[in-house]
């Protein structure tokens, strides 16, 4: 989520700050739109010296301080909702939504996947971080974990490595990094790291995180189906992005609608041990940079019928 905003954000404006905000007992456990928006569900302190001229919220939490900024200053700010609020689109000046949330509005800015905060700059800037990975016919793995959709079990993360294996036994000249999450099992990266030792750099969860370098270098990626947000973020590459497929715990239409979504817009296709590892080519995706100029025009626009 804060990826997501600091993507839109920064592209919007080169004066961004970031507001964490912690809520009192029940607003913190109930969706917003049940009960009203005071001052004092905040627990910490609010300071509006500077009042902002835009509020970027992404969150079910975080929809309680938009709505408060709009009811304290109104039409003096400008509130942008990332995701579904699930709660009245009116609320709220812009939403920017995925396809496969499927919903509509005169206020709502659908995005082709997640947007995020990567830009070439930032990416670039961590071409040579690494020195002792090989960035020539490098192949990034980037892994999940269990979430409410899919399950990450022991017999995936063996299908997985044996893939990886078999990969290696055809395509000897590429070389391997393997790229866990926040909620990857730490004792399958062990796992991991033991199996694919020789073939493979896999990082530890511990040390500074390869994931920017792989971005810029890699020639292939290879995503587990369980985080869009990864998915879309390797898309922003325009390199080949293969998904290994995790088995639902319960299917969700929402992510069968993304995944569709990629393979029909040629950006990924299926990871199995059939694959071949021939380069195609798609349309690289920048959606924040693309939405905030939608969202520019809209408010100069706005700005101008006004006067």
């Amino acid at each position: 989520m804060l990826s997501q905003v600091k993507g839109l954000a920064q592209r919007l404006s080169n004066r961004v700050f970031n507001i964490k905000t912690e809520l009192i007992f029940p607003w913190s456990m109930l969706q917003p739109g049940f009960l009203p928006v005071y001052r004092w569900i905040f627990k910490n302190k609010l300071d509006f010296n500077n009042k902002p001229n835009i509020v970027i919220s992404c969150g079910r939490k975080s929809i309680y301080f938009s709505l408060y900024l709009k009811k304290l200053f109104m039409k003096k700010v400008i509130t942008i909702h990332i995701q579904n609020p699930k709660i009245d689109f009116s609320k709220f000046d812009f939403i920017i939504s995925p396809n496969h949330d499927n919903i509509d509005g005169p206020n709502v800015i659908k995005s082709v996947g997640a947007i995020h905060q990567f830009t070439k700059k930032i990416i670039e800037s961590k071409k040579n971080s690494y020195p002792f990975i090989p960035k020539d016919n490098l192949i990034s793995f980037i892994i999940g974990g269990n979430n409410r959709h899919y399950e990450f079990t022991k017999e995936s993360i063996l299908d997985l490595t044996n893939k990886i294996k078999n990969l290696k036994k055809k395509y000897s000249k590429y070389y391997f990094l393997i790229i866990g999450s926040r909620r990857t099992n730490l004792d399958m990266i062990k796992f991991m790291k033991e199996k694919l030792d020789k073939i493979a750099y896999v990082w530890n969860g511990i040390d500074k995180n390869p994931y920017s370098f792989a971005l810029n270098n890699s020639k292939f990626f290879v995503v587990t189906s369980d985080s869009t947000s990864m998915i879309s973020e390797c898309a922003f590459t325009g390199k080949p992005v293969f998904v290994f497929h995790l088995p639902f715990k319960r299917i969700s239409k929402r992510i069968e609608s993304f995944h569709h979504e990629f393979e029909n817009l040629k950006i990924t296709k299926k990871f199995s041990n059939e694959i071949d590892l021939n380069p195609w080519q798609y349309e690289s995706l920048d959606e924040a940079k693309r939405i905030s100029g939608i969202i520019k025009e809209r408010i100069i626009k706005g700005f101008n019928e006004s006067r």
